[in-house]
């Protein structure tokens, strides 16, 4: 969806609303348009921003993504589609992707708003994550997990099963992301490093986190054969 200028240049100013709705799974969805990036809330919390959702795009820029050997990402949780836009537009990739949207509303928003200003192949898939880690056959150079329910990862995402699901989706010497909320509440921050170094270091000894400033990226890369 084309934005015109005027907008983009407002939004510099004050935040534009472009279309508000609501779905099941989130009843109160707003697609805005700030600094004349493209935003995705949720009740309060930010579920997309262009190339502003800075967690990844920090991430990406640590790991140096440009110079990796990468050809098919799987994104679990797409938003309204702000990492294939970074990795597009800021890191000049073009990859495949399988994306996947328990939110048929919110994968609309995306095809919609975003993915229609994109170049890269993206499938979207409406499924529920957990299911579909455990019955694809495919395999991946990046497997992002990116699922939020307001500011919480759902309990789901966090077992040993679905971690080992999604370590079998890896190709060799790919990547796994998994984004963690890490500021703010103190609580928060407790509960994110303990399933870090209890849950996530279990099945992945080697993993590692990169801190973005407000949440925590956790990474694993899979041995080469």
């Amino acid at each position: 969806m084309k934005i015109p200028r005027w907008k983009k240049l407002l939004s510099h100013v004050v935040p534009l609303t472009l279309e508000e709705t609501g779905s099941e799974q989130n009843p109160e969805l707003s697609v805005m348009l700030d600094r004349g990036r493209l935003q995705l809330l949720s009740g309060d919390a930010i579920y997309s921003w262009d190339d502003l959702y800075k967690n990844f795009l920090v991430a990406f820029d640590q790991l140096k993504i440009e110079e990796r050997s990468i050809e098919d990402v799987l994104i679990l949780g797409l938003g309204l589609g702000s990492v294939p836009y970074m990795l597009e537009k800021v890191f000049h990739r073009n990859y495949r992707y399988t994306a996947v949207e328990w939110d048929e509303t919110v994968a609309e928003l995306a095809a919609k708003y975003t993915l229609s200003r994109l170049a890269s192949p993206i499938n979207i898939v409406t499924a529920d994550a957990e299911v579909f880690v455990q019955v694809t056959e495919d395999q991946y150079d990046m497997v992002i997990v990116d699922i939020f329910e307001d500011d919480l990862t759902p309990p789901q995402f966090e077992t040993e099963d679905f971690l080992r699901d999604c370590d079998e989706l890896l190709r060799p010497g790919a990547l796994l992301l998994f984004n963690r909320l890490h500021g703010g509440d103190r609580s928060v921050r407790i509960i994110t490093e303990r399933f870090f170094e209890r849950d996530f270091k279990k099945v992945f000894p080697e993993a590692w986190a990169i801190d973005t400033g407000g949440n925590w990226i956790l990474c694993w890369e899979k041995r080469e054969d």
